[in-house]
């Protein structure tokens, strides 16, 4: 049933619904609404389960970080990834070194901190560096940057140092850019453009994990700093490179021991013995130990006179010159005055009063003796005042002149006002400067300003990017000058402590501290498992247990007093719209586990003893055959592992007891070698009586069949085998040269030795004798052909050779014959052609043949034109 509320809003709505909405199009426009607001719910669901699913993810990645046990592992897996990178980085400059590496401590520092995680940060932005970020390195602290970052620091920091300058100064200095840690300089033109790696040889290096991060893997190859014509072993590092480990051989500052060899980066060296080089004042010698540099000054004191002679005073033998007070006062050449000078060498000098002298203006020259004085010359000064535009208007005079009293028109030195006042005084109005200074946020304020205001004087007090100091500097421009403090942060026992730029306190992960923890056990055991200090819980006990169980045995496996349990079945949820929620894990106290101690058990057969667990040590079926002997002495019991009652009288524990199964088998006993019938006693113990039954077989030539009582033939020797399976006859095969074997039926191959007589002839065939077929065969007898025979065989080849020469002759008559036909028909036609011509010519016999060659080729004749 309906609510009655439903219906009078039933009855609202369609008495607001419009005429038209009464029709086909108002039901459609009806549903298109309704089929747009179901999608847009379920849009807006299936985004909100997306988030819900997003948010869940995230709380539990952070649980699992939080509860995970295996960070100390994956720590240790990283220090040995770490190791073993450090190792193949220092390989060759330790086979150098006969594997000292102990130079190598700041490049390894540096080295460290480019793989712990969060420990490099871009000083510039409070950044972490990571694996896969472009970076710069500083060549004089080695600290690294972010590329983006230094870049704009470079910028910047340019555009600050020529901001004041006027437009016809810039550009005209080339102004360096500071590092922003060791302010270390450097020009416009070295501004980093690309990344590169830490020896500069690859640009945009891939990202390795076996390899130092930023490193190319290639071998560094950077001079040595100081220089000494070496160049760095190490593979692509960041941090300075170490001393030179190259071998050289150096003698001592002195040069007097002699030259050993020694590291290049120490090559230096001292002997200690007195170095003896002449000192400077070239009395004495030095008396320190070898040393490198120039000797120090004489320390002796003597007596010295000064430059002038005069006064004689104890000094140190290292400033032998020295001055007294007391003036010269020699006469000068002229006689009339004496010298002025204080303290001198050499000659004094000629009078400075002698020769041409000028009047105080300069204009006139005069020749008097040095006992008068230079009179004026009574023309104007003309000399330039103190203002550098208007001359001196008195006449020659003695001393300084006075000061431009001349009334001109001044501009003040912003340029707004004019006024007219004395030439030597300076006009500065009262207008205070509007313009803003260099940092952009105040105003000049100075009165009188000429357009270069000076720098704002007051603090910039922005708030730092570490967030917890302001800058101190004076106010400007662009990005503040990174923080200068340094936090420590400490391990949990506060003995680990590491100093890290302001502000990356709250990022960065607390040192390692390889102290061990001293936090006391929780579970029953009195001191738990060594394992370094940490913040949070301590890792589960991995000790064994050891408590004592029913058995009497000791639990062996891990500690189990705070295990992880997961709960379950404590939240009913509410119907099936409701999300499940994680599974909530609570820390207690297990029971041991079932005894594991291996017993020894015997299995019901007694076949095999096997060590089995003390919870479950009872006797047990192996599941093999019995295998005890039955009664009939040849077959064992086929059922499975059982349990025998032994007997009193069976003495022996491998017979079948009352358990065991009866045997139902056939005699199975081996009969006697060629009997093929089985024995007609069932399954018995001794032996098989005798075989009487009747064999029918072959003879050896296998025309004959016999038969033969089984028990003769078996028992019989090979003599008697023999005669027994032997027909009688003659044997049927053939030998090998053809005639029939002369042997009675027998077994195995016949003789060789034929005795059938055969007829033996000589080559010829003419002699013939009758010999034994087996020595034929043998080849021990033969027949040779006698003279006779040689004479006829004679004849016939003088008969062969008559009728072939015969041949011959005949052959070549009948060539010639054919020549001379050809040659009269060819004759013939040459007539014929000798007439058509008219003209006739004798030729001779060569002539006539010369282009018809006949050559007679296998009784063939070849015609050559």
């Amino acid at each position: 049933r309906g609510r009655p509320g439903d219906e009078l809003a039933a009855r609202s709505g369609a008495a607001a619904r419009p005429p038209a909405a009464k029709g086909r199009g108002g039901a459609r426009a009806a549903a298109a609404g309704t089929i747009g607001d179901r999608a847009s719910e379920l849009s807006s669901l299936k985004k909100f389960d997306e988030i819900k699913k997003a948010n869940q993810a995230a709380a539990k990645k952070l649980v699992e970080d939080q509860l995970s046990s295996s960070s100390e592992d994956d720590d240790e897996d990283a220090e040995v990834k770490q190791g073993k990178i450090l190792d193949k980085t220092f390989t060759i400059y330790t086979s150098q070194t006969d594997g000292d590496a102990s130079e190598l401590d700041r490049t390894r520092q540096y080295m460290n901190d480019a793989f712990q995680s969060r420990s490099m940060t871009c000083l510039i932005c409070i950044a972490s560096v990571k694996r896969n970020q472009a970076v710069w390195s500083c060549c004089g602290c080695f600290c690294i940057f972010h590329l983006v970052c230094i870049q704009k620091w470079a910028k910047d920091s340019l555009f600050l140092v020529s901001s004041p300058l006027t437009d016809d100064d810039f550009g005209k200095k080339d102004y360096p850019w500071p590092c922003p840690k060791c302010r270390f300089e450097y020009k416009r033109s070295e501004t980093p453009r690309r990344y590169y790696c830490y020896c500069g040889k690859v640009e945009n290096p891939a990202v390795d994990p076996w390899l130092v991060p930023h490193s190319c893997g290639q071998i560094c190859e950077r001079e040595f700093k100081p220089s000494c014509g070496h160049k760095c072993l190490l593979l692509c590092h960041p941090g300075p490179c170490p001393p030179c480990p190259k071998m050289v051989t150096t003698t001592c500052h002195c040069k007097k021991a002699k030259p050993v060899p020694r590291r290049c980066s120490a090559k230096e060296w001292s002997c200690r013995l007195p170095c003896g080089r002449t000192l400077l004042c070239g009395q004495h010698a030095c008396e320190n130990p070898c040393h490198a540099g120039d000797c120090q000054p004489c320390p002796r004191v003597s007596k010295q006179r000064c430059v002038c002679g005069r006064q004689t005073a104890e000094r140190l033998c290292a400033s032998p010159q020295w001055h007294c007070n007391q003036v010269c006062g020699k006469c000068l050449p002229c006689g009339n005055h004496t010298c002025e000078q204080v303290c001198h060498a050499g000659p004094c000098g000629d009078c400075p009063r002698s020769g041409k002298r000028s009047c105080p203006c300069g204009k006139t020259k005069f020749t008097l003796p040095c006992t008068e004085d230079v009179p004026t010359c009574g023309d104007s000064c003309d000399k330039v005042l103190e203002c550098g535009i208007h001359k001196c208007s008195q006449r020659c005079h003695r001393g300084p002149c006075e000061i431009c009293r001349q009334e001109v028109e001044k501009q003040c030195r912003c340029g707004k006002h004019t006024k007219r006042m004395p030439c030597h005084k300076p006009y500065l109005c009262e207008t205070k400067c509007t313009k803003i200074r260099d940092c952009q946020k105040h105003q000049c304020r100075r009165k009188c300003c000429s357009g270069n205001c000076p720098p704002c004087d007051q603090v910039c007090g922005r708030t730092l990017g570490c967030r917890n100091h302001k800058c101190p500097s004076g106010c400007h421009r662009g990005s503040c000058n990174p923080c200068p403090e340094t936090v420590d942060v400490k391990c949990r026992c506060g003995k680990t402590v590491i100093k890290v730029p302001c502000g990356r306190e709250r990022t960065i992960k607390p040192p390692k501290c390889k102290q061990l923890c001293s936090l006391p056990p929780t579970c029953h055991h009195s001191t738990q498992e060594k394992h370094y200090c940490h913040f949070g819980q301590c890792p589960p006990c991995r000790q064994v247990c050891q408590k004592t169980l029913t058995c009497g045995h000791l639990c062996p496996v891990s500690c189990h007093d705070e295990a992880l349990v997961k709960q379950t079945g404590l939240h009913q949820s509410a119907g099936p719209w409701e999300q499940p929620s994680e599974p909530a894990f609570i820390q207690t106290a297990l029971p041991c586990p079932p005894c594991e101690v291996p017993i020894p058990v015997e299995c019901l057969g007694q076949h095999e003893v096997t060590p089995l667990p003390c919870h479950s040590a009872n006797p047990y079926s192996c599941k093999r055959f019995c295998g005890r002997l039955l009664d009939c002495q040849n077959h064992t019991c086929m059922k499975e592992c059982h349990h025998v009652t032994k007997l009193n009288s069976s003495t022996d524990g491998k017979m079948a007891g009352p358990e065991c199964s009866q045997c139902e088998e056939e005699c199975t006993k081996p009969r006697p070698a060629g009997c093929p019938h089985r024995c007609v006693l069932p399954c018995h113990p001794g032996d098989c009586p005798s075989c009487l039954q009747m064999l029918k077989i072959k003879c050896h030539c296998k025309l004959s069949v016999l038969y033969i009582e089984c028990l003769k033939l078996t028992c019989a020797d090979l003599k008697e085998k023999e005669l027994l399976i032997s027909c009688g006859n003659q044997c049927p095969k053939e030998l090998p040269c053809g005639h029939r074997c002369k042997e009675i039926c027998h077994s195995g191959s016949c003789p060789l030795n034929c005795s059938q007589k055969v007829k033996l002839r000589c080559l010829c065939k003419r002699l013939k004798k009758e010999v034994q077929c087996s020595k034929i065969q043998e080849g021990q007898v033969s027949l040779e052909c006698d003279a006779l025979c040689k004479e006829m065989k004679r004849k016939a080849y003088e008969m062969k050779e008559a009728e072939a020469k015969a041949a011959l002759e005949e052959e070549k008559r009948r060539q010639q014959a054919e020549l001379e036909a050809f040659e009269n028909r060819l004759k013939g036609r040459r007539k014929n052609k000798r007439r058509k011509d008219e003209v006739e010519v004798e030729q001779s016999s060569w002539q006539k043949y010369k282009n018809l060659i006949m050559l007679p080729v296998f009784g063939v004749a070849v015609v050559m034109v």
